[in-house]
């Protein structure tokens, strides 16, 4: 995800607002840099015929790091 407001010291949250199997699906931020972050989006449940077929809609929230 590109976002210029993202520095490589942030936290970032990120939460599935909605999608066809929200309940089996995992969303993780998995890296941060200067403008960026990475996020992975994992089925858990490919086995059982309930993958993730739809568009998934996060949100997401940036949590400025501070030096002192």
């Amino acid at each position: 995800v590109t976002n210029s407001c993202v520095d490589i010291g942030d936290v970032v949250l990120v939460a599935q607002r909605s999608g066809a199997v929200g309940v089996m699906t995992d969303v993780v931020v998995v890296a941060v840099a200067n403008g960026s972050f990475t996020l992975s989006v994992m089925n858990n449940n490919p086995a059982a015929g309930t993958a993730e077929t739809g568009a998934i809609i996060l949100n997401f929230l940036v949590l400025k790091a501070v030096s002192v």
